[in-house]
C-alpha cells in the first residue's frame, strides 16, 4: 500500500495559458510524453463501495493497463491523504495486494455485481518540481471529461503529488502559483464529481459540520480542527457557487429560479463559514499568536463584507417584499406602485448577486484558503496554555462570552435599534462558542441549550432584518412618492410583528444568560 498525498487545484479553461507560461510550471522537468489517460470506475448497480468510500478504477495508460483501489479520506483545502493500492490489470480484478482485510472483503462480496459506472478521459501533462534539497513534487496537468448517466462535465485542473518532502511543501508551491493565478483548492476527486453526474446531482449549499472534538486534545489542536471545518465549508460553497454560476439551468424560468436560489444559498453559506471563523479566532484568542489572530480577523472580515449585500437584499425581497403580492391591502395601493417596488428590488437582488458570484471567482478567493491552511499549519504548539485542559479552557472561554452577552443585554434596555445589533453579535458568537465545544459536555443539555440560542436568534434577526429594509427601502425610493407609498405598506405590514418580537425579545434572552448551562 502506498500512502498518496496530493493538493487538487482547480482553474478555469481562460487560464490554461497563463498556468503553461507560468516559470513555475513552464521550467520544471517534464516527466515523460503527455498522456491520454481513459479510466473506468466500477461499483454495484447499487454503489456499495461509495457507500463505503472505496473508489475501484482501471485506467489505460498507453498499452498498459493498471488496477488501482483508493479509500477516501477527510480532505482540507485540497489537501488529502489516502491510501492507495496499484497493479497491472489483466482483465479480472485481483485484489491479493490490497493489505486492508475490510477492503478486501467488501471487494470480494460484491466482486460478481461490479459493473462500470463512469468514466474520465483526460490529457494529462506531467512536470517534477524540486523547490529545495529534500523535496520532490509533481504538477500534472489534468483537461478533459467525465462521463456518467448520459451525462458530462470538464475537468480543469492541477494536481500536485508529494513525492519527497511534507503536506507544507505542497502548500508552499500552490499559494506561490495562486498568487498569480485564479486557482482554488478542491476537495472533489474525479470520482466523486462523476457520482454526482450518476444521480445528476447539482452543487448545493453546504452547512456547517459538527463538531468532533475530543476533551483528550490539545487547545492548538482543537482550534486546528475546528478551523480546519470552517474552511471545508468555506471552501465547497465557494465552489458550489462557482459551478452554479458557470453552468446556468437555461431557459426555463422555473429552473434558472431554482439554479439562482441555489447559488445564493452557497453564497450565504460561504459568508456564515468565515464568520464562524472569525468568531473560532476570537474564541482562541488567549492560545493563538496576537499577529496570527489579528491578521486573519481582518482578512475574514474583509473578504466576508464582499458577500453582505448579496444576503440582505435577498432576505428583504424573500421576506419583505415577495409576500405582500397576494396579501389583503396590496390593491389599496395605486395599480403600479407595489410592482414598480418589486421590480426594482428584484433587480438590485439580481446584480447583487452577479457582484457576489464574480467575488467567489475572484483569484485572491483560492490565495487565501491556501495562506490560511499554511497558516494552520504553521502554528506553534506546546505552548504554555496548549497544556490546560481543553474542557477548562472552553468553560473558560464560554463563560467569558455570557458574561459579554450579559453587559450586552443591560445595554439593551431600552430596545434601541443599535442596541438590540450588539445583543444579536454577543449572541452569535456564544451559540457559534456552544456549538465548537458542545461534543465536551452533556448531549441532551446542549442541545437545549442551542435550541434557545437559536430561537433568542431568530428574534433579534429579525428585528436587524426589518431596521436593515427599513433603511434600504426608503434609500430606494428616493424622492419617488408612488415608491415611498410602497415602501411604507411594506413596512406597515410587519410592523405588528415587529413590535411583538421587539417586546419579548430580551425575555427569551433573559433565561439564557442567567439560567443553567451546559458547561
Amino acid at each position: 500500500m502506498s500512502q498518496e498525498i496530493e493538493l487538487k487545484l482547480s482553474l478555469p479553461q481562460r487560464a490554461l495559458p497563463a498556468l503553461r507560461r507560468h516559470p513555475l510550471f513552464a521550467n520544471a522537468e517534464r516527466v515523460g510524453k503527455a498522456q491520454t489517460l481513459d479510466n473506468v470506475y466500477f461499483d454495484t448497480p447499487g454503489l456499495a463501495l461509495k457507500a463505503r468510500k472505496v473508489a475501484l478504477r482501471t485506467r489505460k495508460e498507453g498499452r498498459r493497463w493498471l488496477q488501482t483501489v483508493k479509500c477516501a479520506a477527510l480532505s482540507t483545502g485540497g489537501l488529502t491523504q489516502r491510501p492507495e493500492w496499484e497493479q497491472p490489470y489483466g482483465g479480472n480484478f485481483d485484489f491479493g495486494a490490497i493489505d486492508n482485510p475490510d477492503v478486501v472483503r467488501l471487494l470480494e462480496n460484491h466482486r460478481d455485481a461490479l459493473v462500470p459506472v463512469l468514466s474520465t478521459r483526460f490529457r494529462r501533462d506531467t512536470r517534477a518540481c524540486a523547490p529545495r534539497e529534500g523535496v520532490r513534487i509533481l504538477l500534472m496537468l489534468d483537461t478533459g471529461t467525465i462521463e456518467a448517466g448520459g451525462r458530462s462535465a470538464p475537468i480543469c485542473e492541477l494536481e500536485l503529488e508529494l513525492v519527497a518532502g511534507d503536506p507544507l511543501d505542497l502548500l508552499e508551491l500552490a499559494r506561490d502559483l495562486a498568487r498569480d493565478l485564479p486557482l482554488m483548492p478542491a476537495d472533489l476527486s474525479k470520482a466523486e464529481r462523476g457520482y454526482r453526474l450518476f444521480h445528476d446531482q447539482a452543487p448545493a449549499a453546504v452547512r456547517a459540520e459538527p463538531s468532533r472534538l475530543e476533551a483528550r486534545q490539545g487547545v492548538i489542536a482543537a482550534f486546528r480542527d475546528l478551523a480546519h471545518g470552517c474552511l471545508r465549508q468555506w471552501q465547497a460553497n465557494a465552489a458550489a457557487a462557482a459551478a452554479l454560476a458557470a453552468h446556468p439551468a437555461g431557459d426555463e424560468s422555473g429552473a434558472a429560479e431554482a439554479t439562482d436560489t441555489a447559488c445564493a444559498e452557497c453564497i450565504h453559506q460561504l459568508r456564515i463559514a468565515l464568520r464562524r471563523l472569525r468568531s473560532l479566532l476570537r474564541l482562541f484568542a488567549p492560545a493563538l499568536p496576537a499577529e496570527f489572530t489579528d491578521a486573519w480577523n481582518e482578512r475574514l472580515a474583509e473578504l466576508a463584507d464582499r458577500y453582505g449585500d448579496a444576503r440582505d437584499i435577498d432576505v428583504l425581497y424573500a421576506d419583505f417584499l415577495a409576500p405582500l403580492q397576494d396579501t389583503a391591502g396590496a390593491d389599496e395601493l395605486g395599480g403600479e406602485e407595489l410592482p414598480a417596488l418589486l421590480a426594482l428590488a428584484d433587480r438590485r437582488r439580481k446584480q447583487a448577486r452577479a457582484a457576489a458570484i464574480e467575488h467567489v471567482a475572484d483569484a485572491d478567493q483560492g490565495l487565501a484558503m491556501l495562506e490560511f491552511s499554511i497558516a494552520l499549519l504553521r502554528l506553534p504548539e506546546g505552548a504554555l496554555l496548549d497544556a490546560v485542559a481543553l474542557k477548562a479552557f472552553a468553560r473558560l472561554r464560554l463563560a467569558r462570552l455570557r458574561k459579554k452577552a450579559r453587559r450586552r443585554y443591560q445595554a439593551a434596555g431600552a430596545l434601541t435599534p443599535a442596541q438590540l445589533h450588539k445583543l444579536r453579535i454577543a449572541l452569535k458568537r456564544l451559540r457559534y462558542g456552544t456549538e465548537f465545544f458542545a461534543p465536551l459536555f452533556a448531549t441532551g443539555r446542549t442541545k437545549r441549550y442551542l435550541d434557545a440560542l437559536n430561537r433568542a436568534q431568530d428574534t433579534l434577526g429579525f428585528l436587524h432584518d426589518m431596521e436593515a429594509a427599513r433603511a434600504r427601502l426608503q434609500q430606494w425610493a428616493g424622492e419617488d412618492a408612488a415608491l415611498q407609498r410602497a415602501a411604507a405598506f411594506a413596512l406597515g405590514w410587519q410592523g405588528a410583528r415587529y413590535t411583538r418580537r421587539r417586546r419579548r425579545a430580551l425575555g427569551e434572552v433573559e433565561t439564557l444568560l442567567w439560567g443553567k448551562t451546559p458547561w
